[in-house]
């Protein structure tokens, strides 16, 4: 509405006292006129503040007419550093020769409580008389630019007038219009980084400290939704969830307030039953100031002690918002981090502050209300009536006032200030040199500047750099947003209601990503009740490693179950979304915490039952040699001649081979011995097996030829036997040279059949023709065994079959119990059992077939006799 009597008044007015001085007679201005600040010169650069709404207790929210917002001291006390900064400014650079010779700059300063026609008519009365659009009645001055405002809803309504006039505008504080709305507003240049860049580090700031479960704090209003709208998706995208959300009541709506404390008794348990120990607030001075009041109120009615909680605070907030109150209890804050815009001290500030005293500006309209309030003292008023406190004395000092009410260093805000001033001066400083290229008189340079428009600084504007007086450089992006950087505070406050801030860390937009944010965490001082150990803000305890997240059903994905990993994975951090395997060269440790490297296993010489098998098979084949050696030195005696001495021979030079070719089985596996063990095996076992039937069909036939008229004296002698040892090796020979040719045996890896282990096997290439060959030697042993059980009671002198029976049902238990164990066992395990098969069953043929024979020939060589075996065959 008020825009629209603007534009009306536009409209009908504009050509009266547009250039020429003149007296207006202007109506009665309905709404009152806010403080102002006025420093005279010949170019004016303007600034709209604005302040928080005080509430004066705790359970008191005063109600207060609109009238009396411009009047608020508090207001007044919190912003008026920014006052200082600018004029500070102002004065530094008419005092340097080099940037404005000739000019003198000068300021004015309204403010705008957060309210939309204050903050119309504060920038109708910078651009021309109070509220009469366009009417500029004895001004002297020309206005350059406006700084401001504090707020986001300020600098969206000082902007609606200034775009009209394409007068620059420089906001301090937070406003980040969307890409459309940035079009619209061409002329503003935001003297605070990306609210983005906050954000990111916000996120950066959670992961560093591992906080996944936290407690949201906006503003009910449009800002605070926005906030989340941004905020929200944003924590989600990073895996970080909001326990709940609380949202402060607009100031000036007791009811709500009062509402909202209701509500809060409903829920205030279960925020403190929360593990969220982390508040994420929107630093707008009004909520944070409406949220802990509330806060502290419910707290108080349901008898519960003050919450103890991480408050992360954006950078619209700056601790001297707090109130004032003495009953304000400033612990909660303790150990607060808040993103406040990157600040420098200039050189002299604090000397310029300290020069201040309430006869200072004539023309400053808010230093009375500032000194009275801060000093708890009364100025002379102009009737001459003094207060109820006790007058000013005009030596009081600024550095006297506690932090919380005044600081002498530069906030980040008026640091803000500060070098928007530069940043105007230093366009038009480009400006004057652009066109300083001929020579002009003084005169005529001083005339020009003074018909510079606000409109033509923008062109210097976007390409202002410049190095200020604390040695930092200013410049803007290319969107007219200031290239600069957020320091993370730490604010500590002391039980005498004092605070100091403490830079923690520094959010540099610039940096490369992944690296925004630095921290120095031991500087850090937590809220008292976590004991400097920082806080855990989770939803549920850690998963530490061994363990993986499992989501829980019907809840936000940062609350989860902690389950063990499961065989062959591991978790090697905490929290960690699922467990993972380990290279094929590793395994986890028992708390499937880590990798470690397996162990590489064979059957090693070294290994105790590698040394037991050689040991064996080297006593085995040194036997076999001292059984071979007898039977020779005894080859003309009637015990070694009865049996077909030949074959003997063959059986026992077979069974030294069985136990030698044990050996290939030991040791690390390669490309010869896989191809050579198993084969060699097979055929070799064959010999002897196929020896031991032949000797058993010598038995029969030389039985059957003793029958009279027999005509199977043809097939006694060395033939039948010879053959039956060469046929039998040969079809054994075909089989393993088929298997060589097809899928021959080759050293291979196993990494998981044994935990922790890496077996350097043989692969036997084709299973199925590994079992073939001992299936084939099997068939030889059961027919040798069958053939020798049914000549085992035959009446025929030497008879050898008995002891070929016992020594055949020995051979085919080894193998037949061989097999399940062989498939039962891995690794070197199942090598030795084969190895203790070859031996066993050669052991078998050696003893049953050769033991009795030795003892006959050693130990009662009278029965070695031919005369004596018939005798004794008779009986």
């Amino acid at each position: 509405m008020l825009l629209t009597v603007a534009l009306l008044l536009l409209l009908f007015c504009s050509p009266i006292c547009k250039t020429r001085p003149m007296h207006c007679i202007l109506p009665e201005d309905p709404i009152p006129i806010p403080h102002s600040f006025y420093q005279p010169g010949d170019l004016i650069i303007g600034m709209i503040t604005s302040h928080i709404i005080f509430f004066h207790d705790t359970l008191s929210f005063t109600e207060r007419p609109q009238e009396s917002l411009a009047d608020d001291p508090i207001s007044i006390v919190k912003h008026y550093q920014h006052i200082l900064a600018l004029a500070f400014a102002i004065t530094e650079i008419n005092e340097n020769p080099k940037l404005l010779p000739n000019i003198t700059l000068g300021s004015h300063v309204l403010g705008g409580y957060y309210m939309p026609k204050l903050d119309y008519k504060s920038t109708l009365a910078l651009l021309s008389m109070p509220f009469l659009p366009n009417f500029k009645c004895d001004r002297k001055n020309n206005l350059l630019s406006v700084l401001g405002g504090f707020a986001p809803e300020t600098t969206g309504n000082v902007a609606t007038i200034l775009t009209t006039y394409n007068i620059p505008q420089l906001p301090f504080g937070s406003f980040s219009p969307e890409q459309e709305a940035r079009v619209q507003l061409p002329s503003i240049y935001q003297m605070v980084p990306n609210e983005a860049y906050e954000y990111l580090g916000i996120v950066r700031l959670f992961h560093h400290f591992k906080w996944t479960w936290i407690g949201l704090i906006v503003m009910d209003d449009y800002s605070g939704e926005m906030f989340l709208q941004t905020v929200v998706p944003l924590l989600s995208q990073n895996k970080i969830c909001y326990s709940f959300i609380l949202k402060a009541p607009k100031r000036d709506y007791q009811e709500e307030v009062l509402l909202l404390v209701l509500r809060l008794q409903d829920s205030y348990l279960q925020i403190v039953k929360s593990r969220a120990n982390v508040y994420l607030a929107l630093g707008d001075p009004g909520p944070m100031h409406i949220m802990r009041k509330l806060l502290h109120v419910t707290g108080m009615i349901l008898s519960q002690p003050p919450l103890s909680k991480v408050w992360i605070v954006t950078s619209q907030w700056n601790f001297e918002t707090m109130s004032i109150d003495p009953d304000d209890n400033v612990q909660t804050l303790h150990g607060a981090l808040s993103f406040s815009v990157h600040s420098h001290q200039p050189p002299g500030f604090r000397r310029f502050l300290q020069g201040i005293r309430p006869s200072w500006s004539k023309r400053d309209g808010f230093i009375q209300v500032f000194w009275e309030r801060a000093f708890s003292c009364s100025l002379q008023p102009l009737d001459g009536h003094m207060g109820s406190e006790a007058p000013c004395t005009g030596k009081e000092k600024l550095e006297s006032l506690p932090r919380t009410l005044f600081e002498m260093n530069m906030t980040g805000h008026s640091y803000n200030i500060y070098n928007a001033v530069y940043a105007v001066v230093h366009a038009l400083h480009s400006m004057h040199l652009s066109r300083s290229k001929n020579r002009r008189s003084e005169e005529k340079e001083r005339q020009e500047i003074h018909e510079v428009h606000p409109w033509q600084l923008h062109r210097f504007l976007k390409r202002v750099s410049f190095n200020n007086t604390a040695g930092e450089h200013v410049h803007f992006d290319e969107n007219g947003t200031l290239i600069s950087s957020f320091d993370l505070t730490n604010w500590i406050t002391f039980l005498n209601g004092s605070f100091k801030r403490v830079k923690v860390g520094r959010l540099d937009p610039q940096a490369p990503p992944g690296q925004e944010l630095t921290l120095d965490d031991d500087q850090i001082v937590w809220h008292r009740n976590f004991n400097q150990v920082i806080p855990n803000s989770m939803c549920n305890d850690e998963c530490y490693p061994g363990f993986s997240k499992t989501k829980k059903e019907d809840k936000k994905f940062c609350c989860y179950d902690c389950d063990p990993c499961p065989e062959g994975m591991m978790s090697y951090q905490k929290d960690m979304d699922a467990c993972v395997k380990c290279a094929e060269e590793l395994y986890p440790n028992e708390d499937h915490t880590k990798c470690i490297s397996k162990i590489v296993s064979y059957l090693s010489y070294r290994d105790p039952i590698g040394v037991t098998l050689v040991t064996l098979a080297v006593s085995f084949f040194l036997i076999t040699t001292l059984v071979l050696g007898t039977f020779v030195y005894h080859q003309h005696t009637p015990i070694v001649k009865a049996n077909n001495r030949g074959i003997t021979y063959i059986l026992l030079l077979s069974l030294q081979l069985c136990f030698l070719c044990s050996l290939l089985f030991i040791g690390r596996p390669g490309k010869f011995t896989c191809l050579l063990r198993q084969t060699a095996f097979g055929i070799i076992f064959s010999v002897a097996v196929s020896s031991v039937l032949a000797k058993t069909i010598t038995v029969v036939l030389a039985f059957m030829a003793t029958k009279p008229g027999s005509s199977m004296r043809k097939w006694v002698g060395k033939r039948i036997a010879n053959s039956t040892v060469i046929s039998c090796t040969f079809v054994q020979a075909c089989i393993c040279s088929c298997w060589l040719d097809t899928s021959p045996p080759f050293p291979d890896v196993d990494m998981h059949s044994m935990k922790g282990r890496i077996i350097l096997e043989c692969n036997e290439g084709s299973d199925a023709m590994f079992y073939f060959v001992l299936s084939y030697m099997g068939f030889l042993a059961i027919v040798s065994f069958l053939v020798a059980f049914l000549a085992r009671k035959l009446p025929d002198s030497f008879n050898e079959a008995k002891f070929i029976t016992f020594s055949m049902l020995v051979f085919c238990s080894v193998w037949l119990s061989f097999v399940p164990t062989y498939l039962s066992t891995k690794g070197k395990i199942m090598v030795a059992v084969e190895i203790f098969s070859i031996l066993a069953s050669s052991a078998g043929l050696l003893g049953f077939i050769f033991a009795p024979k030795c003892y006959i020939m050693l130990f009662r060589p009278e029965l070695n006799s031919k005369a004596q075996l018939i005798r004794r065959n008779n009986s």
